[in-house]
C-alpha cells in the first residue's frame, strides 16, 4: 500500500513543473484532504470523475453482540461515509 510520504512523492515527480518540492506537494495533498472532509462532513457529496464519488449514508440502528461476553447490545444510528469507485478505475483493474 502507498503510503502518504510516497504519494507526496510520486506527485512531486509526475508534476515537477507545478511542485518545486515535496512540500509543496504535500500542502496540496493536506488542502485536498481538508477540502474533501469539509464537504463530506457538511453533508455533501464529492464527485471525483475517473476516481470515484464520496457521500454521506445514514446508518440505521441495529441490534448487535459483544464478541468477549456475548450480551445483546444496541448500535445506535450514525452517519457514515461511503465511496463509489469510477467505473473507468475499476475496469483498469482487471
Amino acid at each position: 500500500m502507498m503510503t502518504k510520504a510516497e504519494f507526496v512523492s510520486a506527485m512531486k515527480d509526475a508534476l515537477p513543473d507545478v511542485f518545486s518540492s515535496k512540500a509543496g506537494a504535500e500542502k496540496a495533498y493536506d488542502a485536498f484532504c481538508a477540502i474533501l472532509a469539509k464537504a463530506v462532513s457538511k453533508g455533501e457529496g464529492v464527485r471525483l470523475p475517473g476516481i470515484g464519488s464520496f457521500s454521506v449514508v445514514q446508518r440505521a440502528a441495529r441490534t448487535g453482540r459483544n464478541p468477549q461476553t456475548g450480551k445483546t447490545i444496541t448500535i445506535p444510528a450514525r452517519k457514515a461515509v461511503k465511496f463509489s469507485v469510477a467505473k473507468g478505475l475499476s475496469d483498469g483493474l482487471k
